[in-house]
């Protein structure tokens, strides 16, 4: 395993896990409703953010624009830009920006100690000095903290993140 693999997580599931992975729940909602779509897009959000955010934006707005065409049309335009988005492989860069967007749900909550600390592992991965799996599971108790459903459910925790739990504000409740 080469560092690259190591800072971007891939060392748990590789990036083409990682796809085979998505594209198999795709598979599911296309049997469905419009409704299980949407649920997808939201779901996956972050994770395809870290593939691809010009991707996302378009699959965002094909699942917008559910009404002005056909199911089967809408399944097969959202499932080529799904695997568009999925072949670019996620970067330190594209990570560092998801884990931003994931900070705005969490920082008018944070004492000025939690945000310096949030930085600090935030730096440490951009430094590659830890891998993206032990930055995301520092975050994964904060969205049990603050009974964040909409973060609990994102795949991006479940595909990324260390399967050990973070201790940040364990360590920040012992000083």
């Amino acid at each position: 395993m080469n560092k690259k693999q190591e800072m971007t997580g891939t060392s748990r599931l590789s990036e083409h896990d990682i796809k085979e992975y998505v594209l198999e729940r795709f598979k599911e909602v296309k049997k469905e409703k419009i409704k299980n779509l949407v649920s997808f897009q939201s779901m996956n959000k972050y994770m395809i953010m870290a593939h691809n955010q010009d991707e996302l934006q378009i699959l965002g707005n094909i699942v917008a624009g559910y009404k002005k065409i056909s199911l089967l049309d809408i399944m097969t335009e959202y499932e080529k830009h799904l695997k568009m988005a999925l072949e670019k492989p996620p970067t330190i860069k594209s990570h560092s920006n998801v884990i931003m967007h994931i900070f705005g749900y969490f920082s008018k909550n944070f004492s000025q100690l939690e945000k310096e600390q949030f930085f600090k592992l935030l730096n440490e991965f951009k430094g590659e000095e830890i891998t993206i799996g032990k930055i995301l599971s520092e975050i994964n108790p904060i969205i049990y903290r603050f009974n964040n459903t909409y973060l609990a459910n994102q795949t991006y925790f479940l595909l990324y993140s260390d399967p050990q739990p973070g201790n940040l504000f364990h360590m920040l409740s012992q000083k």
